[in-house]
């Protein structure tokens, strides 16, 4: 992937100088663009540790670590361009995901979709999943230090089924487009639907059954829409899984409120927590100094077992547990592409074993750029 990635960048800088001089009129639909996201992280959290008692059996206690570190969240190099009546694009990623020294180089989306009509539209290839309203959102303009801990683990990111990273795609086939133009243009209804391998990016279909994922909202008023969301599908050696969410949004002179439930049923990649799980999220980011300071805050909770407490093993310990933050921050603005992201949180994590350890602080410090 490396070199793939060297490939674009070479690709993108031939393009530029191409269409600065004798441009042929297929590259002038081309545009490169990118952004990079660098950030610092500081917790003083407890962790289950197993240790030795006085009787010399083995025993789960919480132990405080203090954990603080310089990460590159991440990198992109993106192409976009228009054939004709089609539109196309190729993004590349970079990560340290695996941990400092080792990253991680990754194709993420390489798409084309039939544009012609707003519609009706057809997209084929590796993109994002139809389903909820934060997966699409662009990491930087999302605004927090990370998708809500439901998006990532019931909307194909480090998914609950152990499927890897996957930044919410899937590779395969969707149909969507925008019907009842009212308000000089404006449409009144969205709908999407695709049919998916259902293993992540860059991944064949193992099980031979895809995953049909579909979603509709109304937009009544301008900068507000109201949708839901279902997921049927299945993942080689887990099972069935059938999701569904719940999504209303506020977005409109840069005054962003939005709020969502997932659920899901079925078995994940660890069978002790069950097949039921939820979580949801509401946030509102407002400006205080328009187009320069924002302030936010956000709820969010995640309950890997649908239970506040997790699952009893039945020998004094559990399994899940839920995972609820408590966050306020505010963005910084240098230029409309060089921001400064600042956020604190206090979590509770029901999944420490010991009820009086269970809370503990969260930072993150973030500084991101587009071109």
């Amino acid at each position: 992937m490396r070199k793939a990635l060297f490939i674009l960048t070479m690709t993108a800088l031939a393009l530029t100088v191409s269409a600065q001089g004798k441009s042929k009129k297929w590259y002038d639909h081309i545009k490169f663009s990118g952004y990079g996201m660098l950030q610092y992280q500081y917790t003083d959290k407890y962790s289950n540790k197993t240790v030795t008692n006085a009787e010399g059996t083995p025993e789960t206690v919480a132990v405080k670590d203090h954990d603080n570190t310089f990460n590159l969240r991440l990198a992109r190099l993106i192409l976009d361009g228009r054939i004709s009546d089609f539109d196309w694009r190729v993004q590349i990623q970079a990560t340290n995901k695996k941990g400092p020294g080792e990253p991680t180089v990754q194709l993420v989306d390489l798409y084309t979709e039939w544009a012609k009509y707003k519609e009706v539209k057809v997209r084929v290839g590796q993109f994002k999943r139809a389903f909820t309203f934060e997966n699409p959102t662009h990491p930087i303009t999302q605004g927090w230090y990370s998708n809500a801990n439901v998006i990532n683990a019931l909307s194909g990111f480090g998914d609950r089924t152990g499927e890897k990273s996957s930044g919410g795609r899937d590779i395969g086939i969707q149909v969507q487009g925008d019907l009842f133009p009212i308000d000089g243009g404006r449409r009144l209804l969205h709908y999407q639907v695709g049919l998916y391998n259902g293993e992540g990016i860059n991944s064949a279909d193992k099980d031979q059954r895809k995953d049909l994922i579909g979603g509709a909202w109304v937009m009544p008023v301008k900068g507000v829409r109201v949708g839901a969301f279902g997921w049927s599908g299945s993942r080689a050696g887990i099972g069935e899984k059938k999701r569904y969410a719940l999504s209303a949004e506020y977005d409109k002179d840069q005054y962003t409120f939005r709020a969502e439930y997932l659920h899901s049923y079925g078995l994940g990649s660890d069978a002790s927590l069950g097949k039921k799980a939820d979580g949801w999220y509401v946030f509102g980011i407002v400006p205080v100094i328009k187009s320069k300071l924002h302030a936010k805050a956000r709820y969010q909770c995640y309950r890997p077992t649908k239970t506040m407490d997790g699952i009893d093993k039945g020998d004094g310990t559990l399994v899940g547990g839920a995972k609820t933050m408590y966050e306020v921050g505010a963005n910084y603005f240098f230029t409309p592409t060089l921001q400064l992201n600042v956020e604190y949180a206090r979590v509770n994590d029901r999944s420490i074993v010991n009820p009086d350890k269970r809370n503990y602080n969260f930072a993150d410090v973030e500084l991101d750029f587009r071109f």
